[in-house]
């Protein structure tokens, strides 16, 4: 049976010459079984007719709000409490634009803003508007709002340029889908641990010693857990960032030692654990009550190891748990990913490096490889950390094909 089999998708297109992919894209999820609602914005009917939509899905389209020859309602609230997934493909900035601020002028945004499923977006548009700091702010926005963005595609554009524009392809969309589904499926139920975060040892009372890590790419793989079904106790050093999922238990820490001893409680009782924190190494072996005046001699800090998170949950990890560590490395990458997956007995290690541009701390992307026990590489490309935590939270999956 196909895992989008009664599976409830509202398809919401707009005005975009990219519409007639959403054509192809309702035939195919109706013949993976899934039961589809199509919502289109008034302008999306110069580009498709509703009577092709309808054909295909096999249901009425909705444009407006109600019907004025008999006054039927198209109530928003029920669409968005009747539909499993929600995707806009195509996404005009506009859309995007009106979805990242709140306004709902037209049934398909009333149903967005009353959706209570998760959201996929397909953006589509010619290049320089899809690079516009305005559209990329509208996309963050959206990311950072919980809903899974669909990236754009480069190629021959309508306007005749190439570029970046181009929604994906239809059959592209239905494999994220159908993913998205069997991730639900496998990790429902399931608990894992996550890291998140720097760690601050403190020196004094206005002194400590960190990192600049803000956090993102943990808080990513937890939203991106939670949202596949799964329990997550996310375990967040200091950071400015929120979680609000119900799936997720935020516990906020200020040291190594306490981001310890919280994430070995949680992990006993884990399916799993992802930690994504860059914890500090080392901690004063003295702080000091009162703030140290600056003089005119050299000021000496001893240091001490902190302990280490990932050897300890190595030690006790059971063999139906998954062990998953991350490294920041600045020169010999594998070779030091390799011992550390030998040494604290992880399944896999992902590896980041601050040599590569846009990846490492205080920045929205990453350029990962996943290294597995068995010796086993995978490269992934530059993405948003948000994609990148699905990447992560769907090899997490695929672990669990044969439970």
């Amino acid at each position: 049976m196909s895992t989008l089999q009664g599976k409830n998708i509202l398809i919401g297109i707009t005005g975009s010459i990219a519409a007639y992919k959403a054509a192809m894209l309702v035939r195919l999820l109706v013949k993976q079984g899934a039961d589809v609602q199509v919502l289109m914005t008034p302008y999306a009917r110069e580009f498709i007719t509703p009577l092709t939509m309808a054909t295909l899905s096999k249901h009425p389209v909705l444009v407006d709000f109600y019907n004025p020859e008999n006054g039927d309602w198209n109530s928003h609230v029920d669409l968005g409490n009747w539909a499993d997934l929600y995707m806009v493909a195509p996404a005009t900035a506009n859309t995007m634009g009106k979805m990242a601020g709140g306004i709902a002028d037209n049934l398909l945004l009333t149903t967005y803003l009353s959706a209570k499923c998760d959201v996929m977006v397909a953006p589509a548009m010619d290049l320089d508007m899809y690079q516009h700091p305005a559209n990329l702010r509208s996309i963050e926005l959206l990311r950072s709002y919980g809903n899974i963005i669909l990236e754009a595609a480069t190629g021959e554009l309508a306007s005749g340029l190439s570029g970046k524009g181009r929604m994906e392809e239809p059959e592209q969309i239905v494999e994220v889908v159908r993913r998205h589904f069997e991730s639900k499926k496998k990790l429902k139920g399931r608990r894992f641990v996550v890291t998140a975060g720097p760690t601050y040892e403190s020196v004094d009372p206005v002194r400590f010693i960190g990192n600049f890590s803000s956090g993102k790419m943990g808080y990513a793989i937890a939203r991106s857990l939670a949202k596949s079904g799964a329990w997550v106790d996310l375990v967040s050093g200091p950071s400015s960032l929120s979680a609000d999922h119900p799936n997720i238990n935020l516990v906020r820490v200020q040291t190594a030692e306490e981001m310890y001893e919280q994430a070995l409680s949680f992990f006993g009782h884990a399916d799993g654990a992802v930690l994504a924190a860059a914890v500090s190494d080392f901690r004063p072996v003295q702080s000091h009550h009162q703030k140290v005046k600056r003089g005119k001699e050299n000021w000496t800090i001893e240091l001490e190891p902190t302990r280490d998170i990932a050897l300890a949950m190595g030690e006790m990890k059971k063999p139906s748990q998954l062990l998953v560590g991350f490294a920041l490395e600045t020169h010999d990458e594998v070779a030091h990913a390799r011992k550390k997956i030998a040494s604290k007995n992880l399944d896999w290690i992902v590896l980041n490096s601050l040599s590569d541009d846009g990846s490492g701390f205080q920045v929205d992307t990453n350029r990962i490889t996943i290294l597995d026990a068995q010796g086993g590489v995978q490269e992934y490309p530059l993405k948003s950390k948000e994609e990148v935590a699905y990447d992560i939270v769907q090899k997490i999956t695929e672990a669990y094909n044969d439970v």
